[in-house]
């Protein structure tokens, strides 16, 4: 009898704790969920400065349907401490697993790769790292002073995790004065066992109110996702909850399913809907409102940053 070994190494899955769930229903986009491919120059130029620095951005890892315009324009979110997110949120496409050791070397390559590509305005956001002492906050930190060195006209936001049980994490990040403080609620509280079930929705607004606390100057942003199975009055309570944190930013844009493993998309929100809940979010006292279905969070954000300190302005008392 001959025995065959299979050794061939079959990749690791992207997602392993989603393989044996069930296929979730994918539904047809509507006209208004519309992007074009990524081919300019400009995104191949984008992709080959990441490449060369060793770096991974939230673009790729993500599935964001703006990479084309964004990396068209030399505009690259970087997605630092690995591919790899301790997390398995039901929505996220980012890979899912143990982590690796961080890269000593990546607050410099993100900071070469800010000045490569010329950004006025950068945003560094990263995977959940559980497994560190401080989630990566020293990290965080490390990154923004690199940046700061290389790049001193460059404004930074930094689009946290949420630190969960990770006690003066925050304050660390603080310290190193971004611009821009972001930390995504991602959905209503009631979806959170089901969306996000490593995180805690009080925790995050306490997080967002914390960094207000620490520093009154800083700007504080955060954005969600509709077409989970939220109800509107829950997306209006959200945004009373955030304001009550002095959060000076919403994003809201449509969920889209990364694959059928994910959660399904339970509606999608017509475009009005949007520009609907952006006057809502506006009367309820956010100096600035990003609403559309396509809306991520560091989409168009060197401009959005431009608008929210001249409302900051217009705001001051004279």
């Amino acid at each position: 009898m001959v025995v065959v070994l299979d050794t061939v190494r079959h990749p690791r899955p992207r997602h392993p704790e989603k393989a044996h769930r069930p296929d979730a229903p994918v539904h047809k986009k509507p006209d208004w969920i519309r992007v074009k491919a990524p081919v300019s120059r400009g995104f191949a130029e984008t992709a080959q400065i990441v490449r060369a620095n060793g770096l991974h951005t939230v673009c790729e890892e993500a599935g964001c349907p703006n990479i084309g315009e964004c990396w068209e324009k030399k505009h690259a979110t970087f997605m630092i401490m690995g591919d790899t997110c301790t997390r398995a949120c039901a929505f996220c496409n980012v890979r899912t697993g143990l982590p690796g050791a961080l890269d000593a070397l990546e607050p410099q390559n993100v900071a070469e790769a800010t000045a490569k590509l010329g950004l006025t305005h950068i945003v560094v956001t990263s995977v959940d790292r559980d497994d560190l002492d401080d989630g990566g906050a020293d990290h965080f930190a490390q990154t923004i002073r690199a940046i700061r060195a290389r790049c001193p006209e460059t404004t930074i936001e930094v689009l946290t995790p949420d630190f969960l049980r990770k006690d003066g994490a925050l304050e660390k990040v603080v310290a190193a004065r971004p611009d821009v403080f972001n930390h995504n609620l991602e959905t209503v509280a009631s979806r959170y066992l089901t969306v996000r079930p490593g995180a805690r929705y009080f925790h995050s607004i306490r997080l967002l109110q914390r960094v207000k606390e620490i520093d009154s100057g800083m700007f504080t942003k955060s954005g969600i996702m509709v077409g989970l199975g939220e109800e509107r009055n829950e997306i209006l309570q959200l945004m009373d909850d955030l304001r009550s944190a002095d959060v000076d930013f919403l994003t809201i844009g449509q969920y889209l399913q990364p694959t059928r493993k994910h959660h399904e998309v339970v509606r999608y929100v017509t475009p009005d809907e949007f520009k609907a809940y952006e006057s809502m979010a506006y009367a309820k006292g956010f100096l600035m409102v990003s609403s559309s279905p396509l809306t991520r969070s560091s989409h168009h954000a060197g401009d959005d940053f431009a608008k929210l300190r001249a409302a900051r302005e217009t705001r001051r008392p004279r």
